[in-house]
């Protein structure tokens, strides 16, 4: 099998035990891969295995959440949009956000760059919206990062609660609020 294969199978394995707890053995274990096969399809180990699915993710964000800004309608519909996307990737909440695990521990370093593009590219596509709607270009930045904080903030609550209603909440209030 192609190594994309593996790649939803990856991804819950570092939202769930982070780059570091994500062991070889629980790799193995997860895909049915021997450490040999794991080298095979990834030989450069763990850190490509995770640049593999921060791929993976750039993609669906290029193909998902990009397009929903991009779209007709006015501000407040393009980021109700954006928001339905997102309840898909973290599964209405259930999930925690892979970049903010990455930027945790030991992974922090070798991923850093890779996230903050990615987060970048996010804020700057939502404060494109905003100043497209009229707002200043300066206020429309500071509202791109408010949302990114919002999600990634309900994201970590609703895990420590074991309660998805405050990212469910967040995503249904954001885009009115942040237009105002």
């Amino acid at each position: 099998m192609p190594k994309e294969t593996y790649i939803p199978c990856l991804l819950g394995l570092f939202r769930q035990y982070g780059y570091d707890g994500a062991t070889l053995s629980k790799i193995s274990e997860a895909t049915g891969l021997g450490k040999a096969s794991l080298y095979h399809h990834f030989p450069g180990g763990k850190d490509q295995m995770v640049e593999t699915v921060l791929d993976y993710l750039e993609k669906w964000l290029s193909e998902n959440i990009l397009p929903a800004l991009e779209s007709e309608g006015d501000a407040v519909t393009r980021l109700q949009r954006m928001c339905l996307r997102l309840n898909e990737l973290y599964q209405g909440g259930e999930q925690p956000c892979i970049f903010a695990i990455l930027l945790s521990g030991s992974a922090r370093d070798v991923f850093h760059a890779k996230v903050k593009a990615l987060f970048q590219g996010w804020i700057d596509a939502i404060a494109n919206v905003l100043i497209e709607s009229g707002m200043d270009a300066q206020l429309a930045k500071q509202r791109g990062e408010d949302v990114a904080i919002a999600i990634q903030g309900s994201l970590i609550l609703s895990q420590a609660l074991d309660d998805t209603t405050p990212f469910r909440r967040t995503s249904e209030q954001l885009p009115t609020i942040i237009c105002r």
